[in-house]
Formats: C-alpha cells, structure tokens, sequence
C-alpha cells in the first residue's frame, strides 16, 4: 500500500496541474469525494431533466486522453442528457503516468480499497450519495487502459456494478510490471484460464450475482491484441457458469455479436468483433452521439448507443429528435455456431473473427 507521505506528495502535484479540457465538453468538475489515495480527478455530466433514483455510468478513458476528450468523442455525455442518466469520468494525471493511462498493472493500484480503483470507488459513493442513484444501476466501461481499470473495478467491486463493458481491455491481474503489461497487449505470456478465473475470484469476497460483460474488439487492432479479448471472455465465464463456445452468434454485416447464456437464460457475457477495425472506441458520428478522433474510430457502429441500449438505458438505437440509420444493418441475422467449413461469406467472416479472438481453433 502507498504510504501516507507519498499519497500526499500524489495530491499536491495533483491539484497544481491544470486540469485539460476539449471543445465541446460539458464536463463538471468533481471535488471532495474521499480521500483519493489513488490521485486522481474526477469530472461528471448531470442531465437538466433528471429523474428520480437515475442510472449512473463510469466511463474510464484511454491512454493519451482526457477525461473531456473521451467523452466528446464517444458522445457519452450527450446521450445521457437525451436519456436522463448521470456520467462520471475518472481522469488520470501525468504526475501518476506520463502518458495518462490507468495503472491497471500496478497491484498498489489494482486492489480492493487501495489506490487507484479506491478513489473511483469513493467518486461513485459521492455521485451515489448526491444525486439518490439507483443502486442497482450502476454501470462502467472504458478503452484500452482504461478498459483494463475497468475490468480491474468490475473485479474488485462486483457488487457495486450491474454491467460492464471493456473496450480494446485487457483481463484483470494479467500483468504486475510495465514490461508485462507491453507482453500482455501483443498477447504474449497471458495466463491460463484457470489461473484467470481464481484472481477474479480472490479479488473480493463477492458471493452474490455477478455484472454482466461486454467486451469489445477490433480484428485488427495491433495495439492490443484479440487474444485480450478471448482472455476476458475466459476469465468471465467462471463466475457465471457459462460454457466455453457462445450460445448464440449475430452477424451483423461483416460484424460478429457473441453471446454466451447463463443457467436462467439470460445474457452474461456477450463479445462484439468489429471487422477490420484496429484499436480505438467504435463510433459512429451520423448518430449523433461522438466524434471520430484520435483512438475514436468511425466504423458505423456506436459501441456508446448499442452499451447503453444493452443495459436499458437508451431506447432505441436513435437520437431523440434526430432520426437516422440503426447502428447495425437491418440485415441481422441470428444463428447458433455452425461446424467448421461452411462455404457462404458470413459463415466465413464469422469463423475469421471467431479465430482471430482466439474462440475457434
């Protein structure tokens, strides 16, 4: 655990850095939320017409990025001013990585109630305690690293959450240096499934249900691998008792929805595969909900409307007032896994991606 003198040196430099911002935010600051042993800030949007007992969504951003940034290019922020639920953006400062990115390697960070995932912790109590959020919706996702943190959350606070949904992330524990985390992104020395399950598993005491999961991930995507992302599948699956092949596959054009069932039937964990698309959030700017930017790519399909439209909190794939194409092709089309070999060009780019996550031989 950090000691006392050095979270105090962390927050100094913290509050004498200038906070970044990026055209178009509508960010608000967020001040006082606990002792924030991991030095972080905190900025949230709260919608003009809030509801009572309304939803709260943690989004974590990626390396490089600002907590601003992130959100006007996801459009996180717009959307839960036309759907009426609360943001909270965690940000991370150069003084506790150079390149902003969520320490989600780093154990003093990575544990229950200690550094980095403590001070999101505490910023979701006081956004709770604030605004009378609905318990039992809360909701968090991020990129890249910030995916990682995510998950990093999803696993030591499991009961805080309802869903999560990981986007270009990485499974929680999987690396304890920085020269391991680089291994872990290209896929290599990424521990066995057995031994991914046991740290979700030790990460807390946790004996209730378990936050649905969704991973998101790009098959091109050379910065972090898709081996993460079958990795993240695997490490889930454990918990909620789900087999190892998806229960069910959606083809929508040249994209690919896994889904893996649980014992009641409901969705556990689902895996999107984007074709062709390499490491960034997947926007879609005619949405009207983000901007492509750096590491925020415009594929035609919004992960922020089709995650927020998963966990019910957006009604339909279209912007209120401001009608358009559906995120996915009309087209969709629903089947079980087929056998090996099958000749038609969605079979194929189905058995391509499947492969290439890792989730077919």
């Amino acid at each position: 655990m950090r000691s006392l003198s050095d979270t105090l040196e962390r927050l100094a430099r913290l509050r004498s850095v200038k906070p970044a911002t990026s055209p178009g935010s509508i960010l608000k600051k967020l001040d006082h939320f606990g002792a924030n042993p991991g030095a972080l800030a905190a900025w949230q949007h709260v919608p003009k017409q809030l509801p009572a007992g309304p939803a709260l969504v943690v989004v974590l951003h990626g390396c490089t990025q600002t907590a601003a940034s992130y959100d006007v290019g996801s459009g996180w922020s717009a959307l839960a001013e036309d759907y009426g639920f609360i943001v909270l953006f965690p940000q991370q400062n150069r003084q506790n990585n150079a390149n902003l990115c969520f320490n989600w390697f780093n154990a003093a960070d990575t544990q229950r109630d200690r550094g980095e995932v403590m001070s999101i912790r505490q910023m979701i109590a006081s956004v709770v305690a604030e605004h009378g959020v609905d318990e039992r919706r809360i909701y968090i996702t991020g990129l890249s690293a910030g995916g990682a943190m995510a998950n990093a959350m999803l696993a030591c606070y499991p009961e805080v959450f309802a869903g999560g949904a990981i986007i270009a992330g990485l499974p929680y524990a999987a690396a304890l240096t920085v020269p391991e985390a680089f291994d872990r992104m290209r896929g290599q020395g990424l521990p066995g499934t057995n031994s991914l399950q046991e740290s979700l598993r030790t990460a807390s005491r946790h004996d209730g249900a378990w936050p649905t999961i969704s991973v998101w991930q790009g098959t091109s995507d050379n910065t972090v691998v898709p081996d993460n992302a079958a990795a993240l599948v695997a490490q889930w699956r454990g918990v909620h008792a789900v087999p190892v092949q998806p229960t069910q596959i959606e083809t929508m054009g040249r994209n690919l929805r896994s889904v893996w069932h649980d014992d009641r039937g409901l969705e556990a964990i689902e895996l999107y595969i984007i074709s062709g698309m390499g490491h960034g959030t997947p926007i879609e700017a005619s949405s009207g909900y983000g901007r492509a930017a750096p590491f925020m790519l415009d594929v035609g399909v919004s992960s922020t409307v089709q995650i927020a439209r998963g966990w019910g909190l957006a009604a339909s794939f279209e912007r209120r007032g401001q009608p358009h194409a559906s995120s996915f092709p009309d087209e969709t089309v629903k089947q079980p896994p087929s056998p090996a070999g099958a000749d038609n060009s969605i079979q194929s780019i189905i058995e391509k991606a499947l492969r290439s996550a890792g989730l077919m031989k």
